[in-house]
């Protein structure tokens, strides 16, 4: 595929790394060219840097690595808000949520509402907001402190120990079939495995989540001790 990322952060990074390394052609484009060119230098495997707008333009995906209160500003930069991106797949990983307490800051709605208003026509997808981006430089596999939980009843650490640990979760949902299909297929390509839980009117449910496990890191308590061990099905 071809992949447009939006952001220079440690997110942007791990993510570019992983789908390169899965064969796809990746561009990234900032704010800072100079920040763009850096990551891309540093990623290697024929990741290229762009402005805001080349990266997004013409991409099967692009995905929106910024921080919350500054996504906004970079979709109008990749001329999101002129319907440079419709049709095409945007995947929203941000957290608008109360630095140290989890609490959400977007009303009664979803941060992926708020982007699909600003990047009218593209078919956005919430996806990759639930795990640091540590987790994808480190691995998709699950293990202690991944923030898999359990593996069919079992304690993350019990199957890490084993050295069969399986791959975390990522949670998606979004209102299109093939785009959810794409994204699908991008989280497998980093070593995760997809659940779709339903249209974009369930985001605020998985950015509440994100809150509910940010809220207890910064508490001091494991987000993992805090859910049951449900058997899968």
């Amino acid at each position: 595929m071809r992949i447009g990322i939006l952001g220079t952060g440690v997110l942007a990074r791990a993510l570019a790394e992983g789908w390169a390394r899965a064969g796809h052609e990746v561009v990234v484009g900032g704010r800072s060219a100079e920040r763009a060119r850096e990551l891309a230098e540093a990623v290697g495997r024929g990741v290229t840097a762009a402005g805001p707008r080349t990266a997004a333009a013409g991409r099967d995906a692009v995905l929106l690595a910024v921080d919350w209160d500054g996504a906004e500003e970079m979709l109008a930069a990749a001329g999101a808000d002129e319907g440079a991106l419709a049709g095409t797949v945007l995947i929203d990983p941000t957290n608008a949520v109360e630095h140290g307490v989890g609490v959400l800051l977007t009303g009664d709605g979803s941060m992926a509402a708020r982007i699909a208003a600003r990047a009218p026509g593209a078919d956005v997808v919430k996806a990759f907001h639930l795990f640091p981006a540590t987790q994808w430089t480190q691995g998709a596999g699950g293990g202690a402190g991944s923030g898999d939980g359990a593996t069919n009843g079992e304690a993350d650490g019990d199957a890490a120990e084993r050295g069969d640990a399986s791959p975390v979760t990522v949670v998606i949902c979004g209102d299109a079939p093939a785009a959810l299909d794409t994204v699908g297929t991008l989280v497998r390509d980093v070593g995760a495995r997809p659940a779709v839980l339903g249209g974009l009117d369930r985001a605020r449910q998985l950015e509440e989540a994100a809150g509910f496990v940010i809220g207890l890191v910064f508490a001091g308590h494991d987000p993992n001790s805090a859910v049951p061990h449900v058997p899968s099905r």
